[in-house]
């Protein structure tokens, strides 16, 4: 079961923890043959001032399932309530001038009350600067004096191999220190988040430590800690991280615009596997194949064709087409960037200027609550346009009410729609059910959602 690491409440950290008695060691040398030791503490020295607690705290409305007694004895209730939560979280300092920490956006979702903690028990309230709920991103700021940063490092330089090291604020425990290596690249298409290219670490990684430091043994911040797998909720040796590439990107544009502006190719493809490789005779391995370019976007214009395959970005390696979309997506609209493309054999580079993904790709959670794990994106077949359905995560609320990937969606409400502007327009104004009329294969039907 795949889980974001969750807040963990004041009530929660105040059960008392049962520790067991300290058992007494032999003092370990400090060299062996007048050789030191290997120790990460003087890295650790370092940039442990650089990573934070955050408390958070804030209300919200929860809606309670009606209870049919009120209605008979005429004392009905209010279907929604406010309730208080509190939570913690870690944090990174990333700019000490500015006073900028990079935390996960679930970490403060909703809260009306954000403090931050640093390793010397100094206490600041934050202002949030901008969040990102679909990459799980958010900026804050604090007005504090003599702050320490975490370099970055250039994520895209990792190796399946190097070793990582993780600081966070699990269960309360302020500035905990875990280590492992990075187990593996790339990770997407866990429905964790809506744009996912994850390191996978064995460092260990429990509640609290969402928005914490996952550094190198330079002490530089290769990402930030943000999800585990384990139905427990614990650690079981699988963590994940947003890369310090990526979460740069979104932060850039946070600090620029207030908010991420997504970039967009305007294609639509799947991963090349050996199967669609043998069939189309690819002598490459691994890439984004290309199945259709949408008229009049940076891949058209670029001379992007259906049939390619879409190796790197700007020089870097990409595995398949999640990879690539969670890249273009997060270096935002307007940048120039350097695709690999595999045709006919050959290998050449071409350049695109992004376009902006507003109303091309979007998580259908963007256009209603109903659409909820579903990913949609404008497509042209056989001169007919339509929003499409490319993924649907099986246990959620868009499978519920009757989605499935492949649909094309012609319709809402009877009027006709192109692309996702011209069903968010519609959906926006809409007060009462909504009814998708959907292509789905040769058969059209319809789709009620109440």
């Amino acid at each position: 079961m795949k889980m974001k690491l969750s807040l963990i409440s004041a009530a929660i950290l105040s059960t008392s923890l049962l520790l067991s008695p300290v058992a007494s060691y032999a003092k370990l040398p400090v060299a062996v043959n007048g050789q030191q030791l290997p120790t990460l503490a003087p890295m650790l020295e370092q940039i442990t001032p650089g990573v934070v607690s955050i408390q958070v705290s804030g209300s919200k409305e929860v809606r309670r399932r009606a209870d049919p007694l009120e209605y008979f004895f005429g004392n009905p209730q209010p279907r929604s309530q406010k309730r208080q939560f509190s939570g913690l979280g870690s944090g990174v300092i990333i700019d000490a001038d500015e006073g900028y920490v990079v935390t996960n956006n679930h970490v403060i979702q909703d809260a009306e009350k954000m403090v931050v903690t640093l390793e010397d028990g100094r206490e600041y309230e934050a202002t949030k600067i901008g969040s990102d709920t679909e990459s799980d991103i958010a900026l804050l700021q604090i007005e504090a004096d003599d702050l320490v940063e975490v370099k970055l490092a250039n994520s895209d330089s990792l190796r399946v191999g190097d070793f990582a090291v993780a600081i966070g604020n699990p269960f309360g425990l302020s500035h905990t220190v875990t280590s492992g290596i990075v187990s593996a690249l790339g990770r997407s298409g866990l429905n964790i988040e809506g744009y996912e290219d994850f390191i996978q670490t064995d460092a260990a990684i429990n509640q609290g430590n969402s928005g914490g430091a996952l550094v190198n043994l330079n002490g530089e911040l290769i990402g930030i800690n943000t999800a585990i797998l384990g139905a427990s909720g614990g650690n079981v040796g699988i963590g994940f991280a947003i890369p310090s590439n990526m979460m740069k990107n979104l932060v850039d544009q946070i600090i620029e615009h207030g908010e991420v502006r997504r970039g967009s190719l305007g294609i639509s493809g799947r991963p090349l596997d050996a199967g669609l490789a043998k069939a189309q005779q690819l002598d490459v391995k691994q890439g984004a194949y290309v199945m259709q370019v949408m008229d009049d976007t940076a891949a058209s214009k670029a001379g992007i064709k259906a049939g390619d395959v879409i190796t790197s970005i700007n020089g870097s390696d990409i595995s398949g087409f999640h990879e690539l979309r969670s890249k273009i997506a997060t270096l935002g609209e307007g940048r120039e960037v350097k695709l690999g493309i595999y045709r006919d054999g050959k290998v050449k580079t071409v350049e695109v200027t992004l376009d902006g993904a507003s109303g091309v790709t979007a998580t259908g959670e963007e256009l209603h609550p109903a659409f909820q794990g579903a990913e949609l994106e404008n497509v042209q077949k056989n001169s007919n346009k339509g929003v499409e359905v490319t993924s649907v995560d099986p246990r959620s609320p868009s499978a519920r009410v009757g989605l499935e990937e492949g649909d094309v969606i012609m319709q809402v409400n009877r009027q006709r729609v192109e692309t996702i502007r011209d069903m968010n327009k519609i959906i926006e104004s809409t007060q009462g059910n909504i009814v998708l009329g959907v292509k789905r294969g040769r058969e059209s039907i319809f789709i009620l959602i109440q």
